[in-house]
C-alpha cells in the first residue's frame, strides 16, 4: 500500500524532497507556428484523433488573457493548427477519454456578474467520438477551474474538483463519483468532499490530469503553487495517486521545476517560475514524458522516470 498523506504539504517542503531526487531530462522547446504573433502555451500532452497524433494548445497575444484553444498536428517538426479542426474560445485545455468518447475541455471566461471590469470563468466540457464531433454537454460551477473526469473499472466516472473561497481557500482538491457523464451537474461538483491535508491555506493546487493505473488506483498529475514575499506566482508539476474506492491517497511529489526546462520569455514579470502540468505520457520503457506551459509563455516537454510506475507496482 502506498503511504498515505500524512501532513499538510507546502511548496517549500516538497522541494526539499524534490533536491534529493532523481531530476528530469532532455528538455525540448515545443515549436508552434501558424497563429500569428501569439504564444502557444499550457498544451495537452499528444493523443490520438482519426489515426493522427494531435495537441491542444491555448494561444494567446503576450499581452492579453482572452484565448483560443487550437487542435494542431505535427508537419515536419512543426505544431500547425489542423485543417479544418475547431477552434474554442477557451484556455487550458485537457482531455480524456471515457468509453468510446472523447472528452474535451478547457476555461471559459466571461464578465463578472458583479465586479465592475473584472472577469469570472467556468469549466466547460465537451464530447465525441472524435475531434469533429465535440459538442458541449455540461459546465462547471462559476469560479471554478481543474476540474477533471476518469472512467473508472465498474463504468462510472471519477471527478476531481478544486473549490475555492470559504471551502477552498485559495484552491483545494475534491472529488466525487457520478453514474455517468449524464450525471455531471453543477451541484454534483459542488458538493465534492475535499481531500482533506493537502494544502496550506496560503497555497494551492489543482489536478491537471488523471491516468488509471493498472492496480486500479488513480495517478493523478496536478499542480502545487505559492506567492513569494514579492507577489510573485511559483508552480511547481506534482503528482500523486488515489484509491476511488477507500478515498485515501499517497503523499504529493513534486516532479519538475522551472529550472530544469529551457530558458525561455515570461508573460509577466511574476510568472517567471511557472510550470503549468499538460499531461504525460507513459512510456513501456519506464520513462514518461511530461508536456507543460513554462512561464505562461511557451510549451516545452522533457523526460523522466515514470512517477506513477512505482505505484503500479504495489498491490492494490
Amino acid at each position: 500500500m502506498f503511504t498515505k498523506n500524512t501532513g499538510v504539504n507546502t511548496c517549500a517542503r516538497l522541494l526539499e524532497k524534490y533536491r534529493l531526487s532523481p531530476k528530469p531530462f532532455q528538455p525540448e522547446k515545443m515549436v508552434f507556428s501558424g497563429v500569428g504573433n501569439r504564444d502557444v502555451y499550457n498544451i495537452t500532452a499528444p493523443f490520438e484523433d482519426e489515426g493522427e497524433l494531435v495537441i491542444a494548445g491555448r494561444v494567446e497575444a503576450r499581452d492579453q488573457e482572452h484565448s483560443e484553444v487550437y487542435f494542431f498536428v505535427n508537419r515536419g517538426g512543426e505544431w500547425v493548427p489542423r485543417e479544418g479542426a475547431p477552434v474554442f474560445q477557451l484556455q487550458d485545455p485537457f482531455y480524456t477519454r471515457i468509453g468510446k468518447e472523447l472528452v474535451f475541455g478547457g476555461v471559459q471566461i466571461f464578465p463578472h456578474p458583479e465586479k465592475k471590469d473584472s472577469l469570472s470563468w467556468r469549466t466547460v466540457f465537451y464530447r465525441g467520438e472524435r475531434i469533429a464531433d465535440l459538442k458541449e454537454f455540461a459546465k462547471g460551477p462559476d469560479g471554478m477551474k481543474d476540474i477533471r473526469l476518469i472512467g473508472l473499472e465498474d463504468g462510472s466516472v471519477g471527478v476531481f474538483t478544486r473549490p475555492q473561497g470559504e471551502r477552498g481557500g485559495r484552491g483545494k482538491i475534491g472529488f466525487t463519483r457520478i453514474p455517468s457523464l449524464q450525471d455531471l451537474t453543477v451541484e454534483a461538483i459542488e458538493q465534492a468532499p475535499i481531500l482533506e491535508g493537502q494544502f496550506s491555506d496560503e497555497e494551492w493546487g489543482g489536478v491537471n490530469e488523471l491516468h488509471r493505473l493498472a492496480n486500479g488506483w488513480i495517478g493523478v498529475l496536478g499542480h502545487i503553487a505559492c506567492f513569494d514575499g514579492e507577489g510573485n506566482r511559483h508552480y511547481y508539476p506534482m503528482v500523486f495517486v488515489f484509491n476511488p474506492d477507500t478515498l485515501e491517497f499517497s503523499e504529493m511529489e513534486i516532479i519538475a521545476t522551472r529550472s530544469d526546462f529551457l530558458a525561455g520569455p515570461a508573460k509577466r514579470s511574476d510568472l517567471v517560475d511557472v510550470v503549468f502540468s499538460g499531461g504525460l505520457i507513459r512510456k513501456p520503457d519506464g520513462t514518461a514524458e511530461l508536456y507543460a506551459g513554462t512561464s505562461d509563455a511557451e510549451a516545452q516537454k522533457i523526460t523522466m522516470a515514470d512517477p506513477f510506475g512505482k505505484f503500479e507496482r504495489e498491490k492494490r
